[in-house]
């Protein structure tokens, strides 16, 4: 299909109005989604391209992490423009947009720090059917726990207590200086990734002892989402990070948020157990070589 182009200033309302049409389990959300896209970190190399009537676009970025990797972050199109070859034309247009860059791998997957999601929302059918039609190979699966905020657990007293006795001091993050001393134990201890996330985000608490932080956690880096959390290995197996989950979950309690969104889950079970979050959104990663369709190019990442 020609015509297809990027996405020119003034015509992110369009787009995010295109979302919210498309994107039937995300409409809440879909006009925050696609302005966190728009706004990634300033060394990323990306773009909306759009079709010529606006009823379809592709937010396709390079990788920061994986030399020679590309994604494509969203894909949407208008439902009554469905049927007519447009999200296949968009997939095609971010291939060459990618292979311009030097790209060899194209990932429909999420690209951190700022993505739409960690893959393809598997209720998305028509996506995951369009991506196996193009030659696209599943290599990974995730997914996002859901917690209902109007059922936390309360008791918090002993937990409190053990970490007093053991000299952790909790906090908030409200100070510019909090956040960027935050941000840097992220880098030192996890990546850049994090790192830009807890800058990003709405909401951090973090955890001290001795001057030392210990670990943090984050919310709001997209609308009802929780997440980044780490601990530092040294610090684990004392409560710390199942108390700044909580605190960062009562936060967004507080604004109203009867369910919150836990992004990319690795330890199912720890957030199972202590908050009664349930595994709700599991998403398929795909990739395709541009060089050679049969062969992935690049190490699963």
């Amino acid at each position: 299909m020609t015509g297809i182009r990027p996405m020119a200033t003034g015509e992110l309302d369009a787009v995010a109005g295109l979302a919210w049409s498309a994107l039937s389990l995300d409409a809440g959300e879909a006009g925050a989604l696609v302005t966190h896209l728009a706004a990634p970190p300033p060394d990323r190399d990306w773009a909306a391209l759009v079709t010529p009537d606006m009823d379809g676009v592709a937010f396709v970025s390079t990788s920061a992490t994986t030399p020679g990797a590309g994604h494509v972050d969203l894909l949407a199109v208008h439902p009554a423009a469905r049927g007519h070859g447009l999200g296949k034309a968009l997939v095609h247009a971010a291939e060459d947009w990618l292979h311009d860059r030097d790209v060899h791998e194209v990932r429909l997957a999420g690209n951190p720090p700022c993505y739409a999601w960690p893959g393809v929302d598997v209720r998305y059918t028509p996506a995951v059917c369009l991506a196996e039609s193009l030659g696209y190979q599943r290599y990974r699966t995730a997914w996002n726990m859901t917690v209902d905020l109007t059922a936390l657990p309360t008791a918090q007293e002993p937990d409190l207590a053990r970490l007093a006795e053991a000299g952790v001091e909790l906090h908030s993050a409200h100070d510019p200086g909090d956040r960027a001393s935050v941000a840097g134990f992220v880098r030192d201890h996890w990546n850049d990734s994090w790192a830009w996330e807890v800058e990003q985000s709405t909401g951090c608490h973090y955890a001290v002892r001795d001057g030392e932080i210990l670990g943090f956690a984050a919310w709001g880096t997209r609308p009802g989402w929780f997440g980044p959390m780490g601990t530092a290995e040294q610090s684990r197996g004392l409560g710390v990070g199942r108390v700044l989950l909580r605190r960062c979950l009562n936060d967004q309690a507080a604004t109203g948020q009867r369910e919150a969104q836990i992004a990319w889950v690795g330890p199912i079970h720890f957030y199972a157990r202590a908050i009664g979050a349930r595994v709700e959104r599991v998403f398929w990663s795909f990739r395709r070589s541009l060089t050679d369709p049969g062969l992935p190019e690049t190490e699963e990442s």
